[in-house]
Formats: structure tokens, C-alpha cells, sequence
């Protein structure tokens, strides 16, 4: 007589792929080990990485709007609206209502915000290129590009 095997809940996990090859782990991974090089530089002006990141791209595009500033930071809108409010009161940046569309707003770096950058982006940079160095130039340009399509084909 045979013997059926045990029914389980468990799901067959036999042809997912080992955690450590997923590549949103990797990704995971990856990313911790980049910014652990730039947070003790982000301390010594008491910036968060999304405060840096949202100064980064006001600093490139000034009068950029919300929607724009969410999507460009990857800061959904609610966190977005919340930093805007503490940067504004710590006379970082500005915002300004559009002429005729009230609900638009657009971002600026006031001069003390602009100071903050002049003063960050230098040590901001060498961190890049010292992992530009440890990694390779080319190397690095591949990755991001590779990056690139992939964001854009899973779109």
C-alpha cells in the first residue's frame, strides 16, 4: 500500500529563486552599502539622504513643482509635504503658488539653501568618485544605464 504524502500549507518554493540572487535584495543590498559611504557627510549638516535629495534636485531645476519634486526625489507626496514644510521653516528653499492653478506650487533654494549646497556638493562629488575609483568609471556609466532601461521597460 502506498503512502500519499502529508498535505502541507506550505507553498512549493522549490523553483523561486535563492533569496540572496532576488533582485530587488540586491538592489536592497547594494544601496546600503553605497550610502553608508555618503551618511556621515549627510550628519555633519544634519541632513537626511531625502533632504539631500530633494535639495539636489531643486538645486538643478529651480522652480520645479511638487508632482515633479515627488517623482524626481521618490519621495511620495504626504513625506514630500511634510519636508518641504521643515526645509521651508529652516530657510532652505521657497514655494510659490502658480498664477492661475492655486494647487500647484513651485520649489526654490533660497540663498541659504543655495550656501548649504555650495558647501555639501563638493565632499558630495569626491564620495562619487572615490566609488567611481573602487569600481571603475566605465564600469559605473554601464550599470546606470543598465539600470535606466530596466526602470524603463518594467514601466
Amino acid at each position: 500500500m502506498s503512502r500519499k504524502p502529508p498535505i502541507t500549507d506550505e507553498p512549493d518554493t522549490s523553483q523561486l529563486r535563492r533569496f540572496e540572487e532576488a533582485l530587488p535584495i540586491a538592489l536592497l543590498r547594494t544601496r546600503e552599502v553605497v550610502m553608508a559611504r555618503f551618511r556621515p557627510h549627510l550628519a555633519e549638516y544634519g541632513m537626511t539622504e531625502q533632504q539631500w535629495r530633494l535639495i539636489r534636485v531643486v538645486q538643478q531645476r529651480p522652480g520645479i513643482d511638487a508632482t515633479a519634486l515627488s517623482e524626481a526625489c521618490c519621495i511620495l507626496m504626504p513625506s514630500l509635504s511634510r519636508m518641504l514644510k521643515y526645509l521651508e521653516s529652516d530657510g532652505l528653499l521657497t514655494r510659490s503658488k502658480v498664477k492661475g492653478d492655486m494647487r500647484r506650487q513651485v520649489i526654490s533654494l533660497t540663498r541659504q539653501g543655495k550656501d548649504l549646497f555650495a558647501k555639501m556638493a563638493p565632499k558630495s562629488e569626491a564620495i562619487y568618485a572615490q566609488i567611481e575609483t573602487e569600481f571603475g568609471r566605465s564600469d559605473m556609466s554601464e550599470l546606470i544605464a543598465q539600470l535606466q532601461t530596466l526602470r524603463r521597460s518594467l514601466k
